[in-house]
């Protein structure tokens, strides 16, 4: 096993529990080693520090797997791994059927994803040292979770940075590309092979239910983005009066009406429509609702798309607080991991400072129990959720 060495002078993230470490990071190499294979790795003095394995064409050289220098890195370290995982979400979502099951860094298997749909699991391999301790990785997920099928979501470009091909198609047995779950107690039509990313956003489960408390009988929702209808279909189970369900995707929409049709909801109006040209119509036609819930995409894929993102993120924020009844919610989310925090929460502030408007925060949060986030690591942060009241300054 090859000997990788960091450099005195680094900042000291590995130590801290980071799982990556960078090709700056590095001083030097001893061993022969293969891309893919396992290493150890050492401070600048020799002192030990972790075990993962290596990819030389990767900026992320090594991925840690272990700091543990006891722990053998062979199948029954991954089968083991692979159940606590879900050990874990079986702790945090007690009864739980569907969820993301498996997420990379933050269950310790880097470059690992693993989404569970009822009995059928959508797999993503992101890295070189998984794809190459993939029949270690089926066996794991075969004993731990005994599905009817695996499907293998590798079309992601991430990939050909690893060196990799895309791919998708099914691994391990057959199902339906279509799946249905149930969360919070709605049902949803899942689409594993053609659907955003593995199929289905797990991401915001809880903030899906966060919204339950301002919905009545009464209260009118506007969902903007509202891609296949998750936030529209938990106002509709809460009791919402009517929703209006806004996207700019045909399939998405269509989708949404399947969903909607399933779990029979009827008060639903939905539109094909580019959110930003409907938010700015509907201010302009003085259209108010008691909750507008945004949640769009990710505007920013990279820290220098940041600026633009912001600016695009004030422009429905500000159009969507001005649409918000007095008194009422407005629920806002940001995925842009290049967005941090105090970022975004200063671009509601100047978006509530030009529609007019004082905000009473009343919920903010991130991902769900079933993204777990390894505190040394700030690439895990990426979501952010904040329902706010709305009032009127004058």
């Amino acid at each position: 096993m090859a000997n990788v060495f960091l450099k005195r002078k680094r900042k000291k993230r590995l130590e801290q529990g980071h799982p990556w470490i960078f090709q700056s990071e590095v001083d030097h190499i001893e061993g022969n080693f293969e891309p893919g294979d396992f290493v150890h790795v050492y401070n600048h003095q020799g002192y030990f520090l972790a075990k993962g394995y290596i990819n030389p064409k990767s900026q992320i050289i090594v991925r840690v797997l272990t700091q543990n220098p006891d722990e053998e890195l062979n199948e029954q370290f991954f089968v083991d791994r692979i159940r606590k995982a879900w050990e874990y979400r079986e702790r945090m979502i007690p009864g739980v059927r569907s969820c993301r099951a498996i997420y990379g860094e933050a269950d310790f298997l880097p470059g690992l994803i693993v989404d569970k749909y009822e009995d059928v699991l959508v797999v993503q391999i992101l890295s070189l040292g998984m794809e190459k301790r993939k029949d270690w990785i089926l066996r794991g997920l075969l004993e731990v979770f005994k599905p009817k099928a695996i499907y293998l979501r590798n079309d992601v470009y991430v990939r050909e940075l690893e060196g990799l091909e895309q791919e998708k198609g099914f691994w391990y047995g057959q199902s339906e590309t279509e799946v249905l779950i149930e969360e919070n107690g709605v049902k949803y039509i899942v689409d594993i092979e053609n659907g955003q990313k593995t199929g289905f956003f797990f991401d915001q489960r809880q903030n899906r239910a966060a919204i339950k408390p301002l919905i009545n009988s009464d209260t009118t929702v506007l969902d903007c983005f509202t891609h296949t209808g998750s936030f529209m279909l938990n106002a509709c189970l809460y009791g919402a009066k009517h929703v209006t369900a806004v996207d700019i995707s045909e399939h998405a929409i269509e989708t949404a009406k399947r969903n909607a049709a399933l779990n029979g909801f009827t008060n639903v109006d939905f539109v094909v429509a580019n959110a930003f040209d409907y938010l700015r119509e509907a201010v302009r036609d003085g259209k108010k609702w008691d909750v507008v819930i945004i949640d769009p995409p990710a505007f920013a894929k990279s820290a220098q798309a940041v600026p633009k993102a912001l600016r695009g993120y004030k422009d429905i924020n500000l159009n969507g607080l001005k649409l918000v009844k007095d008194g009422g919610f407005f629920v806002t989310a940001s995925c842009s991991y290049h967005v941090h925090a105090d970022l975004f929460q200063a671009m509601i502030e100047e978006a509530a400072f030009d529609a007019k408007k004082i905000l009473r925060q009343v919920y903010w949060s991130g991902a769900g129990y079933d993204h777990p986030k390894l505190l040394a690591a700030d690439e895990g942060d990426y979501l952010k959720f904040a329902i706010y009241e709305v009032h009127s300054r004058r």
